[in-house]
């Protein structure tokens, strides 16, 4: 008897510790959704600071409603501008609970781009594939065919619509502006997602407006081409999304992958970027949820941001 407790007693020690975990990450960190706030000094001398709640890789699933609540409430924050940077979706069914979980937001200035799951629904993966980043140098689908494209598409048009009718600034490879109820300019250059190559830089190349008050980066997937034209640009901040924070982190370490081709060591948070001698802030979301197919975290709940903009030092 006792031969037999050292033989099963490990395995099943260890199995049963890795249920735990998978319980947890998908019973409770994934649906443990925080508001992070952050300080960013990227404003001329002398102007107000600016409030902005950024959201990311939203992955709308229906019958998320612990999700669709929480994200009503953050209206509550009456941020300045909103900025959305992608990923709205995770099922070609929860268009409807997306906008309703947006609804008091979209009632605010926003602006956005889209991310690859806009466009196309997942598929069921070995999520182990993503591990394999580090070992063979790719990043995801970046450069490689998509195997969804072509498949499964999401209505991603209905949410465009949805959030152009409510005001907010659609800048995928494009520019936009909203002006603040003080007369505020704020200028947007975002790109369309990089992770399936959408992205065209040329499109919006040429740096900063000069006669707005301030001008934001943004774009899904925070690859490095794009973060050095950005900050090649003189673009003070930089907004993306797309990593999930690496999703699954280990504690005291941090990220194993980003899907792309950043460094773990920005894979959420702000950060800095140096291209061509100039110095842009970073800011990376780890998003607030998960593709369908693999609906868990550990270390590393589900966030918004609240970034705050002052004058610079």
């Amino acid at each position: 008897m006792e031969g037999m407790r050292a033989r099963y007693g490990v395995p099943l020690g260890i199995t049963a510790a890795g249920a735990a975990c998978v319980a947890y990450a998908a019973g409770i960190e994934a649906r443990s959704f925080r508001l992070r706030r952050v300080r960013v000094p990227v404003l001329p001398a002398g102007m107000r600071p600016i409030r902005v709640l950024q959201l990311s890789d939203i992955h709308m699933v229906s019958g998320q409603n612990k999700k669709r609540r929480w994200l009503q409430s953050l209206a509550g924050l009456r941020p300045d501008f909103v900025v959305n940077t992608g990923d709205n979706l995770s099922d070609p069914h929860g268009v409807p609970e997306l906008l309703d979980a947006l609804g008091p937001l979209l009632d605010l200035p926003g602006a956005y781009v889209f991310g690859s799951n806009d466009y196309y629904a997942p598929k069921l993966r070995n999520p182990a594939r993503y591990l394999l980043e580090r070992v063979r140098g790719e990043h995801g689908l970046n450069g490689k065919n998509d195997p969804a494209i072509g498949v499964a598409r999401n209505p991603w048009e209905e949410v465009r619509d949805a959030f152009d009718v409510a005001g907010w600034v659609g800048v995928n490879n494009t520019r936009g502006r909203l002006k603040l109820d003080d007369g505020i300019e704020i200028a947007f250059t975002g790109l369309d997602d990089p992770h399936i190559r959408r992205d065209r830089y040329a499109a919006v190349a040429g740096g900063p407006d000069a006669d707005a008050d301030l001008s934001l980066a943004v774009v899904h997937a925070p690859y490095l081409r794009v973060l050095d034209a950005f900050a090649a640009d003189r673009y003070p901040l930089i907004l993306a999304g797309h990593t999930h924070g690496g999703q699954l982190c280990i504690p005291f370490y941090g990220a194993l992958v980003t899907n792309c081709d950043i460094d773990t060591d920005r894979v959420k948070g702000l950060s800095t970027h140096e291209a061509a001698g100039h110095r842009s802030y970073l800011h990376v979301s780890a998003g607030c949820g998960t593709n369908r197919y693999t609906p868990v975290r550990f270390a590393c709940p589900p966030e918004a941001t609240l970034l705050t903009l002052t004058p610079g030092a």
